[in-house]
C-alpha cells in the first residue's frame, strides 16, 4: 500500500511512497498526530540525487522489520531539503551545532512540538566503524523518551533556546571598502592551491561563486593575481574528471584535491553558475577553452535538464544501472580500455585512451577510469579527437540513464535564466536567449501569483504547496535583470522589481537591514532561519543584495540602493574573515564599490546594426555588476532610456555612475574602453 507521499509532487517523496514506513510529509497534522499518540518524530531529510539518501533508503527504509518499529515508535516525517530549504536550514543548524558536521542524509528526532533532541545523518544497517546502527538508534531513542522524557525534553528546549541565541554578528552595517575586499584576496590567496587550481583539499568543490569574486575584482583593479586564480582553476575544473568531457556540464564536487573522481551527480545550480563564470572569463580573456566549456555546458542544461513545461530540472542522479541491474554509482559515465576498443577498435581506441587518460589501472572503481583531458606534448588531430568523442557520446547514450529530478526549483532556473541570456548573446546563440525566455515565462505563469509572491517549485506544469524563500525572489529577479539587459524587453525588469519590492517588505528586517531566508508571514519553525554564507549557490541574503543593487541601479531607487548596502555589512564583516564563504557577497561588493556602472544604448530599433554593436559591446564590458538597457530614445521600456537622445541621428550609448555621466558615444571602441576603465 502506497503512504501519504503518494499525493506529493516531489520526485524525492516520490521514490518513499511505497516504503514500508508510514511516511508522512511535512505538516502540522503529522505533528497533531504525534501529539495524539505521544510519540516523538523522525524526521528524514534529504533529496532525490543524493548517493547516501538512496543507500539509506535501500538499507532501512524499505526493510519490513526497520519500518515495523519505526512506524510503532515514532510518526515519520520525510522532507526534500530542496522543496523545503527552510526546515533543512534550521534543522542542519541544530546537527552542527550538536556533532560539528552535518550532511544529507540528514535524521533528527524532535519532540512533538518541533524541538530537536538527537541528531545524525547515514545509520548503516549494522554497527559499523563505531557508528550505531540505524535500529539501534531507533530503539535507543524510543528508550529514551519512555524512561527519561522530562529530560529529554529539557534538553530540545535547551537546544532551541540554545538556537535562538545564535544571532549573527552583523558587522557595522556599512558596504565593504577597497581594505576589507583586498583582505578577502589575500585570505583566499593563502587559501588557494597553485598545483591544481580551487581552494583547500578534498573534497573539492567548484568555487563559482569565489570565481566571480576574481574576475570582478580584476576587472576593477586590474589585480593580475585574481585573474590568474581563476584562469587556472577554470582549466583545471574543465580538465579534471568533474567536467563531463563527451556531454559538457559539470558533477557537484571532486572527492579529490586533483579534479579527477567526481561525485557524478550533475545539479542545476552548479551548471548554471559555472557557465555563467566561465562566460564572464572568456569575456575577460578570449580563453577559447572558456567559450567552449560555457557553450557546453549551456546545451547540456538545454538538452538534459530542460522540462516539456520550458524550466529546467533541478539534477540528475549520481547512480545508475550497470546493465545487470544494480544501481552503481558513475555507471553511465566511466570507461574501461576495453569499452573505448569496443566502440572504437584498436587504433582509435589508443588514441581515446591516451587523449582521456583511460588507463589499464583506471582511475575510478574496478578498473574504470574518468575521462579527463590531460595536458599532452605534441599536436592533437582535432577532426579525429571529435569524431571519437561523437561516438563515445552515442555509444554512452545507449546506456541505462541516470535518474531525473523533474522538479522545478523557482531559485535554481533563475541563476539558469541569467547564464543562458548572457551565453547565448555573447556568443550569438539567439536559441540560449530564448530558452531562457521560455524559462523566465514558466516562472512567471506558474510560480508567480496576483500579488508577485513567488511559490519555491513546480512538476509537470502543476505548482507545489511551498512559499518562495529568500534565495528564490533573489535569483529569479537576478534572472529577470539579466533577461532585461540581454533582450531590451523592459517587462522583465518590472518584474524584478515587483520580486525585489517583496524583499524589502517581507524578508528584511526593517531595525538592522539585516535579511531573513523566510518572509515574515510564512510557516513558524522553531527558529527563523538567516545564513547569509554562500554555500553551493549564493546564500538568499547575498542573492539579495546583488538583485537590490542592479534594480536600483536600472531604476535609480534609493530605497533598493540603501536596502543593498544594509545587507553588505555582513560582507564588510566575514569577507576578510572567510572569503571562500561569502564569494557571492564579495562579488556584488566588487559591483558596489564600482558603482555599479549604467548603460544606456538608443537607437533607431533594435535590428539597427549601429545600435546592436554598441549593446553587444555594452554587455561584453566587463565593469563589475554594469546594467544594461537598450531601446529607441524616449521608450518606456526602462527608466535610464529617458531623456536619451540618438547624437546627429546615429545610435548612442550613454555611461553613467554614482551620479556622474560620460559623454554620449557613437564609437564601438570608445564605449569598451569606458566600460573597461
Amino acid at each position: 500500500m502506497p503512504n501519504r507521499l503518494a499525493h506529493e509532487t516531489s520526485p524525492y517523496l516520490l521514490q518513499h511512497a511505497d516504503n514500508p514506513v508510514d511516511w508522512w510529509p511535512w505538516s502540522e497534522e503529522a505533528f497533531a498526530e504525534a501529539r495524539r499518540r505521544g510519540v516523538p518524530v523522525h524526521l528524514s531529510v534529504g533529496y532525490s540525487s543524493c548517493h547516501w539518501c538512496h543507500v539509506l533508503a535501500k538499507e532501512s527504509f524499505q526493510d519490513e522489520v526497520t519500518a515495523e518499529v519505526m512506524n510503532e515508535h515514532f510518526v515519520n516525517i520525510k522532507v526534500d531539503r530542496e522543496e523545503r530549504p527552510d526546515v533543512d536550514a534550521v534543522y542542519m543548524e541544530a546537527v552542527q551545532a550538536a556533532t560539528g558536521q552535518g550532511g544529507w542524509p540528514m535524521t533528527v528526532f524532535l519532540t512533538p512540538d518541533a524541538e530537536p533532541f538527537y541528531f545524525g545523518t547515514y545509520f548503516p544497517p549494522a554497527p559499523r566503524q563505531g557508528m550505531p546502527s540505524f535500529r539501534q538508534v531507533l530503539q535507543g531513542v524510543h528508550q529514551a523518551w519512555d524512561e527519561r522524557r522530562d529530560e529529554v525534553t529539557d534538553v530540545a528546549g535547551k537546544i532551541v533556546r540554545d538556537l535562538a541565541g545564535r544571532e549573527i554578528s552583523y558587522g557595522d552595517a556599512q558596504t565593504p571598502g577597497e581594505e576589507e575586499l583586498a583582505q578577502a584576496l589575500l585570505g583566499l590567496t593563502r587559501e588557494y592551491d597553485p598545483q591544481r587550481g580551487g581552494f583547500g583539499g578534498a573534497p573539492k568543490f567548484p568555487p563559482s561563486m569565489v570565481l566571480e569574486f576574481l574576475l570582478r575584482h580584476h576587472a576593477r583593479t586590474g589585480a593580475e593575481g585574481a585573474l590568474q586564480m581563476a584562469g587556472d582553476t577554470c582549466e583545471r575544473m574543465a580538465r579534471g574528471g568533474i567536467y563531463d568531457q563527451l556531454g559538457g556540464g559539470f558533477a557537484r564536487y571532486s572527492v579529490d584535491r586533483d579534479w579527477v573522481v567526481p561525485h557524478f551527480e550533475k545539479m542545476l545550480y552548479d551548471n548554471a553558475l559555472l557557465c555563467r563564470v566561465y562566460a564572464h572569463l572568456w569575456r575577460a580573456t578570449g580563453s577559447e577553452l572558456a567559450r567552449r566549456v560555457a557553450l557546453e555546458t549551456a546545451d547540456f542544461m538545454v538538452r538534459e535538464l530542460r522540462t516539456n513545461e520550458g524550466g529546467f530540472a533541478s539534477a540528475l542522479d549520481a547512480d545508475s544501472d550497470d546493465g545487470t541491474g544494480k544501481h552503481v554509482e558513475g555507471a553511465y559515465y566511466v570507461w574501461t580500455p576495453e569499452q573505448l576498443r569496443e566502440v572504437l577498435g584498436e587504433q582509435d581506441a589508443e588514441l581515446a585512451a591516451r587523449h582521456f587518460g583511460v588507463t589499464e589501472e583506471g582511475t575510478f572503481e574496478e578498473g574504470a577510469s574518468v575521462l579527463q583531458l590531460p595536458v599532452r606534448d605534441g599536436v592533437v588531430d582535432a577532426g579525429k579527437v571529435a569524431s571519437v568523442r561523437e561516438r563515445l557520446l552515442a555509444a554512452r547514450s545507449e546506456r541505462p540513464a541516470p535518474g531525473r529530478d523533474d522538479k522545478v526549483v523557482a531559485a535554481w532556473n533563475g541563476l539558469a535564466i541569467a547564464a543562458l541570456a548572457e551565453t547565448g548573446a555573447y556568443f550569438d546563440r539567439p536559441d540560449l536567449v530564448e530558452a531562457a525566455v521560455a524559462a523566465a515565462d514558466l516562472l512567471v505563469r506558474l510560480h508567480l501569483d496576483e500579488q508577485a509572491r513567488l511559490t519555491r517549485t513546480s512538476k509537470d506544469g502543476h505548482a507545489g504547496a511551498n512559499a518562495g524563500v529568500l534565495e528564490d525572489y533573489a535569483d529569479v529577479a537576478e534572472g529577470f535583470l539579466a533577461l532585461a539587459s540581454v533582450t531590451g524587453e523592459g517587462v522583465w525588469l518590472e518584474f524584478a522589481g515587483f520580486l525585489a519590492d517583496h524583499v524589502l517588505a517581507r524578508f528584511t528586517d526593517p531595525e538592522s537591514g539585516s535579511l531573513y531566508d523566510t518572509a515574515a508571514d510564512a510557516e513558524r519553525l522553531i527558529r527563523r532561519p538567516q545564513d547569509p554564507t554562500d554555500n553551493a549557490a549564493p546564500s538568499g541574503w547575498s542573492a539579495a543584495a546583488g538583485a537590490l543593487l542592479g534594480y536600483a541601479a536600472h531604476t535609480g531607487s534609493e530605497p533598493h540602493r540603501t536596502a543593498a548596502e544594509r545587507a553588505l555589512g555582513v560582507v564588510k564583516a566575514l569577507g576578510p574573515r572567510v572569503p571562500r564563504f561569502i564569494g557571492w557577497g564579495l562579488a556584488v561588493a566588487e559591483a558596489a564599490l564600482d558603482g555599479p556602472r549604467e548603460v544606456a544604448v538608443v537607437g533607431p530599433s533594435l535590428d539597427d546594426e549601429g545600435t546592436r554593436s554598441l549593446h553587444r559591446t555594452a554587455l561584453l564590458g566587463t565593469a563589475p555588476g554594469a546594467v544594461v538597457a537598450v531601446g529607441v530614445p524616449e521608450s518606456e521600456e526602462f527608466p535610464l532610456l529617458s531623456g536619451r537622445p540618438l547624437v546627429g541621428g546615429e545610435p548612442a550609448a550613454y555611461v553613467c555612475r554614482n551620479f556622474t555621466c560620460d559623454a554620449p558615444t557613437t564609437e564601438v571602441e570608445r564605449l569598451r574602453a569606458v566600460l573597461s576603465d
